[in-house]
C-alpha cells in the first residue's frame, strides 16, 4: 500500500515539472525546477535530469541525505493545486532513462516521511499535512 492517496498519485502523473529543494553543507537552500515520477516500485519520488551527476542538488543530498520537492499548478479561474513531499534522499546511479531516454541513468530518489497536499484529495477545503513512517 503507497504512503500516497489514488488522488496524489494520480495528480503526480499529470504532472511534468516540479521544485526541488536541498540545503548545502554551508546550510544554504537551494531550489531548482526538476524532473520528476512518482514510483510505485519504491513508493517514491524520483527526480533526473540531464546532467544529474554534475548538480548540485546531488551533492547536496550526497552530504545531508535529505530533500524536499513541491509539484503544483492553478486551474482557472483560480485552483491551486500541490503536493509538497518531504524526506530521506538518496542518489542512485540508475533510472534516469526511465523519465526521459536523453536523461543521464543518475537519479535522486526521494524517500517521503511528510507529505503536504492541497487541492487535491476529494473534499479537501484546505491543506492536508501527515507524517509517514519508514516503510
Amino acid at each position: 500500500m503507497s504512503v500516497f492517496t489514488e488522488a496524489e498519485i494520480e495528480y503526480f502523473a499529470g504532472q511534468r515539472l516540479g521544485r526541488i529543494a536541498t540545503v548545502g553543507p554551508d546550510g544554504q537552500p537551494h531550489v531548482v525546477p526538476t524532473s520528476f515520477r512518482y514510483s510505485p516500485e519504491h513508493d517514491a519520488i524520483e527526480v533526473g535530469g540531464l546532467r544529474m551527476s554534475q548538480t548540485k542538488k546531488v551533492r547536496d543530498v550526497r552530504h545531508s541525505g535529505r530533500a524536499a520537492i513541491v509539484v503544483d499548478d492553478v486551474l482557472p479561474p483560480w485552483q491551486p493545486r500541490m503536493i509538497e513531499v518531504r524526506g530521506t534522499a538518496e542518489v542512485v546511479p540508475d533510472g534516469g532513462k526511465a523519465l526521459r531516454d536523453n536523461f543521464e541513468d543518475t537519479i535522486i530518489r526521494i524517500r517521503p516521511r511528510r507529505i503536504i497536499s492541497f487541492g487535491i484529495n476529494p473534499d479537501e477545503e484546505a491543506a492536508s499535512a501527515r507524517s509517514v513512517n519508514p516503510g
